[in-house]
């Protein structure tokens, strides 16, 4: 649980879950091979995702949240057939490959995390009819990066909703739980056919307890928010992403 909670104390002081931490420390620390690993993150992602998207409602009401789902639904189209393609990409590579796609993929939520919290982020100017396609693109995309980490896919999800369709970074994070949450759904589906989702049976007990300290992280970590600089604790989430992708891409 101790694990759990100090990753979601990392993800909650930048407003996310910690699955981008969680997955390293799975393959390097507890020892599952990139597949196993993946597929466990996936369901302790699942589990914080469905417990926070209630408490976000709080931070972003209803009522404020329902009018944007055209937003929702346009992701939504890409997403859940990205998630889908991802998961049996995952389920078909051999696990030195597995390894090496992690650790790029580790790379580049470590840019999009700089990008997002040091570099700014402002909408682009698209006509509706490209919006829509982009939409749907950046769905594929990130249903993709998502199903094959086993995250829920906030850290790419958010920067994508501000630029794409211009809303509030507040409301861009409640409408990304509820892009991910379905598209999760999908790619767990697809996992649950392979033979690996064996390990899911066998560790309920590590998954519940981890789940659970990783719950109760990421609301430490939100009641944190703001105590630590981001000038200090971004640089320092990025460099252990780096660490954690150099650590993954050795891993045999």
């Amino acid at each position: 649980m101790w694990w759990g909670a100090a990753i979601g104390v990392l993800g909650g002081m930048i407003g996310l879950g910690g699955a981008e931490f969680r997955l390293p420390l799975l393959i390097s620390v507890f020892g599952f091979v990139a597949l196993q690993a993946v597929i466990l993150n996936k369901a302790m992602s699942l589990i914080v995702v469905i417990t926070a998207l209630p408490a976000r409602l709080i931070v972003v009401p209803y009522a404020e949240a329902a009018p944007q789902w055209p937003i929702v639904v346009n992701l939504l189209c890409g997403s859940l057939a990205g998630a889908w393609i991802g998961a049996t990409w995952a389920t078909r590579m051999r696990s030195a490959t597995l390894y090496r796609v992690l650790a790029v993929l580790l790379v580049l939520i470590a840019a999009a995390l700089a990008w997002s919290h040091i570099g700014g982020m402002s909408a682009v100017s698209l006509s509706p009819v490209i919006r829509v396609v982009a939409g749907v693109g950046a769905g594929v995309a990130l249903g993709i990066v998502a199903a094959l980490m086993g995250v829920a896919g906030g850290e790419l999800l958010i920067p994508t909703i501000v630029l794409l369709y211009g809303v509030d970074i507040k409301l861009a994070g409640t409408l990304s739980l509820a892009v991910s949450l379905p598209t999760m759904i999908v790619a767990f589906t697809r996992y649950s056919r392979d033979q690996s989702f064996q390990v899911l049976r066998a560790n309920t007990s590590f998954v519940v307890v981890m789940a659970a300290g990783s719950v109760i992280g990421t609301v430490l970590g939100g009641l944190l928010l703001g105590v630590v600089p981001a000038v200090v604790l971004i640089p320092v989430l990025i460099a252990l992403l780096l660490l954690s992708a150099v650590k993954v891409w050795r891993h045999d």
